[in-house]
């Protein structure tokens, strides 16, 4: 039997690399930190984020290139660069959720407010590092976990020591598309159609007594760089399951709920009632655009929250394997990670001491069990549950998020899944020992699924990170410490970056007549929504159960149907209609481009070539949208952004989707290179 080759990274063990620089730490908390920022502001608006690997990779390379730099460097860049994505993902499954289950006021934010999320935050990814420090040498060295991302970043690092450019242009270039985009819209030079129509003829049914009252809400996609890059980057089929949701929540359920009850609310006595009681003008409350949209809102997303539910219940069964064996990997990485600890290794097997893993271990509970006592006012014992349910669940998590990085990658990490389960365990634990709502109950159940999910996100983020530097030859101790200080300097910042889009949609809401904040149909967070109403349901007796459970059963049958992402549909019926709609565009452009790649019959190093350049523009329309959206926040809470049109002309809002359209379709097609180019690494993502 032939002796098994041993495995070499690209840059030996023996050779001493420049690679934690000053620089290059600054550069990597830049990228954290934009990359995170511009990962909230789509999530809240999407429900989604991107994976920031390939992104701070290309982003960079192309930086130090300015400079003497080597390959590790550039791989201590790409690992601190891309953990911001990870903060931004638990911040916004989480911590809207405090928001809309009106335990912090957002009119009235506090400096407790920020430093409970900023140590949330902080702990929950301090702790997925620890956690993966603990299991890294086992995972990266395992054949089984393929680790597609980190391999393909590791190969662009690669390419970029060969001279490749890295498609830094088109990154480039399409963040400044998107930025001018989102410039003029928020100018409003353009807008999203919209429109309520009624329902054509006078009866549904000729010679009956059943009127047709009611009618349907109509609308254009938005005409967003962020949605239609998204669209693209998930394809074809994940984006028609998302609008399949938004074509069953406006084109089924709202209407007939809506033609149901149209005959009760248009009453007088009923409209001047709901005028006390909410404070809305009666004209407003007599618009079937607003009735329509309040059925949507408060009917409509409680049954989708239930198909969320079951979507993520189901995804963890799909995986079941997976997760079991991940749990049971568990104890014993642990004991050989300790084994090894006192042990002399080289370089590249160099993790942080196990002494200073164990001591962030216990501080992160010391931490978490102050704020549950002392800021949620839980009482002494649900504090001390809280604590240890935290430790068990954040480490459970932590190696089950970091195994499955391995197989599918972390674009497909289902960490709403995990943070869920983590959300009931803690709420139904917490019952059980008599903590209630007037108790801090639901409050504590949020912080602790919060730091878990944190924790999960960052620990698949930092095992693929490990993995690509276990490629190129990185030193893992310092690409740890790196994250760590990237987790804090991304902790301190993202509260802000939520707070301020919180507050800029309050103010456009009370400027263009809807509710704005977090929920509302800008921001609308459907992970943390299922996550307050859930704590709020399960704590504090307050679910909606009826809709709930039609949710639930509307999932199941998705299911029986075979749908390929029950999840994604249900998302599609809690976010407005032009959203789905928009990145549903998206995933057509990239089908068109599929079409006339496979019609073309390019080779295979052609087709990886439109493939990257295609994602890199899709990031880039991403990025600018998404930081010139979070630039205009702060004028907008102050209402100073003015306006070019009172009523914006829909055409222009057509153009630039054509724009878009053309952008990224011709733009990879033309930049395939020739067939005789050995293919560059790919980014599918």
């Amino acid at each position: 039997m032939a002796e098994e080759k041993k495995f070499v990274p690209f840059i030996s063990p023996d050779v001493n690399l420049v690679e934690f620089t000053i620089r290059g730490l600054i550069l990597g908390l830049i990228l954290a930190v934009v990359l995170g920022a511009a990962n909230a502001y789509l999530g809240l608006k999407a429900g989604m984020t991107i994976a920031a690997t390939y992104p701070a990779a290309v982003l960079g390379m192309a930086i130090l290139r300015l400079f003497k730099s080597n390959i590790l460097e550039e791989n201590f860049v790409r690992t601190v660069g891309s953990i911001g994505e990870s903060v931004a993902a638990g911040a916004i499954f989480t911590l809207p959720a405090f928001f809309i289950a009106k335990i912090w006021d957002p009119q009235n934010i506090t400096l407790g407010n920020y430093l409970t999320a900023t140590i949330i935050l902080i702990v929950g990814g301090i702790l997925g590092i620890m956690f993966v420090a603990l299991l890294r040498r086992v995972m990266v060295e395992d054949k089984d976990l393929l680790f597609p991302e980190s391999t393909a970043a590791a190969e662009i690092h690669k390419s970029g020591q060969k001279g490749g450019s890295g498609g830094a242009k088109y990154l480039f270039s399409a963040m400044g598309v998107g930025a001018v985009i989102q410039f003029f819209a928020q100018l409003k030079l353009f807008a999203t159609w919209e429109k309520f129509y009624g329902f054509f003829h006078k009866t549904i049914i000729p010679g009956t007594f059943f009127k047709a009252e009611g009618g349907m809400l109509l609308s254009s996609p938005g005409f967003s760089p962020a949605y239609t890059g998204v669209g693209y980057i998930i394809g074809p089929k994940y984006a028609s399951l998302n609008f399949s949701g938004g074509l069953l929540a406006w084109g089924l359920l709202t209407p007939i709920i809506y033609y149901f009850i149209y005959p009760f609310i248009n009453v007088p006595v009923f409209i001047q009632n709901w005028a006390m009681t909410s404070g809305i003008p009666i004209e407003k409350l007599n618009d079937p655009a607003f009735q329509i949209t309040q059925v949507w809102k408060y009917v409509v997303r409680p049954i989708a929250i239930g198909g969320m539910l079951m979507g993520a219940f189901y995804t963890l069964f799909r995986m079941r394997k997976s997760l079991y064996a991940g749990l049971k990997r568990s104890f014993g990485d642990v004991k050989k990670a300790a084994a090894g600890s006192h042990v002399e290794v080289v370089r590249t097997e160099k993790d942080l001491k196990f002494s200073w893993i164990i001591i962030g271990i216990l501080a992160s509970a010391i931490v978490t069990f102050l704020i549950t006592y002392f800021v949620f006012n839980t009482g002494l014992i649900p504090a001390l549950v809280s604590a240890t349910i935290l430790i068990i669940l954040a480490f459970f998590f932590a190696a089950i998020s970091g195994y499955l990085v391995g197989i599918i990658g972390s674009s497909n990490n289902p960490i709403s899944g995990l943070t869920l389960t983590a959300l009931i365990t803690t709420a139904l634990i917490l019952v059980l020992i008599g903590v209630d709502a007037e108790h801090g109950g639901v409050a504590a159940v949020l912080g602790v699924a919060a730091i878990v999910c944190v924790a999960a996100a960052v620990a698949g983020e930092m095992l693929q990170d490990l993995k690509a530097g276990h490629l190129l030859g990185g030193t893992p101790w310092k690409m740890q410490v790196g994250n760590i200080i990237g987790v804090i300097v991304s902790g301190l910042v993202m509260f802000y970056v939520l707070n301020m889009l919180n507050q800029a949609d309050i103010v456009q809401g009370q400027q263009q007549g809807y509710t704005g904040g977090f929920g509302s149909k800008n921001l609308a967070a459907p992970q943390a929504g299922l996550m307050a109403m859930l704590s709020q349901g399960i704590i504090g007796g307050q679910m909606a159960w009826p809709l709930i459970i039609v949710g639930l059963l509307m999932g199941l049958a998705l299911i029986m149907m075979q749908v390929k992402s029950p999840m994604l549909v249900a998302v599609g019926m809690y976010l407005p209609l032009e959203t789905t709609f928009a990145i549903f565009v998206g995933g057509l452009i990239k089908g068109v481009v599929d079409l006339i790649v496979e019609k073309k019959q390019y080779v295979p190093a052609q087709k990886v070539r439109i493939e990257n350049i295609g994602i890199l523009l899709a990031s880039g329309l991403i990025a600018g949208e998404a930081l010139t959206g979070l630039g205009f926040a702060p004028f907008r809470i102050a209402g100073v952004v003015p306006e070019i049109f009172k009523d914006p002309p829909v055409i222009i809002g057509i153009a630039v989707l054509v724009i878009l359209t053309l952008i990224l379709i011709i733009v990879p097609i033309m930049n395939r290179g020739s067939e005789d180019e050995p293919a560059p690494p790919s980014a599918g993502m």
